[in-house]
């Protein structure tokens, strides 16, 4: 019987915006003009190289970042400087513009509730089952989800940098399950990778997955786990 609900941050709860809408933020508050072909050829670049967080995979990883990439989520200057790096990458030389790229995607402003979101954190708890977020993530994200109503649907944040472990490493989940007080095999991991949240299997705790989609492609992807957890 599930007695408590672990979920994912980016790609499950919620969605970083578009990378055009990202780097017109950042350009607007550097004042940097960008016309218009240069400006989707800047776009399309730091898609490839993934240089924003909790948007698309790199698709190209420059060999003096890998191992500083597959760290990142440890620490936030380790965070800051593989996302910096991979701007570099990309092309962005300005670095006022670089910081500005990456502190944008801190701002609430950049994360959008897919749609379930709420009406499934609220029907948890409305059940009695406590909530955790447990993200592999560099920087702290409990203002988004106060901006956007959800802080007080969650009963505890498990964050990798401020824990120095990160998915799919079972020390983050145990974290998680020991502050909602709940034996591991009670409580639900959802989330979208399958590598990263699939970690939880090995603590015991049965898993459930959702597509990483834009909020406007994945209507309802939460909504079939309040079937799962039987009736209210």
């Amino acid at each position: 019987m599930i007695k408590g609900v672990m979920f994912d941050f980016s790609g499950t709860l919620l969605r970083v915006e578009p990378t055009e809408e990202w780097l017109a933020a950042a350009l607007a508050e550097t004042g940097i003009p960008s016309a218009e072909p240069e400006f989707g050829e800047t776009a399309r670049r730091l898609t490839e190289y993934g240089a924003l967080p909790g948007g698309p995979s790199p698709r190209h990883m420059p060999a003096h970042l890998e191992t500083l990439w597959d760290r990142r989520d440890l620490s936030a200057e380790q965070h800051r400087a593989a996302y910096g790096g991979l701007a570099r990458a990309a092309g962005i030389t300005d670095p006022e513009l670089t910081r500005a790229l990456y502190d944008r995607h801190m701002t609430p402003a950049a994360w959008r509730p897919y749609p379930d979101t709420a009406p499934t954190l609220r029907a948890l708890r409305r059940r009695g089952l406590p909530v955790a977020v447990v993200s592999n993530i560099g920087w702290d994200l409990r203002p988004v989800f106060r901006t956007h109503g959800l802080d007080e649907l969650v009963d505890a944040y498990v964050l990798s940098f401020e824990l120095g472990a990160q998915k799919p490493d079972p020390v983050i989940f145990r974290t998680a399950c020991d502050r909602l007080g709940l034996a591991p095999a009670d409580v639900l991991m959802v989330g979208d990778s399958r590598e990263a949240d699939g970690g939880a299997r090995a603590l015991g705790c049965p898993v459930y997955f959702v597509d990483h989609l834009p909020v406007d492609r994945r209507p309802g992807a939460l909504t079939p786990l309040l079937d799962l957890l039987g009736p209210a």
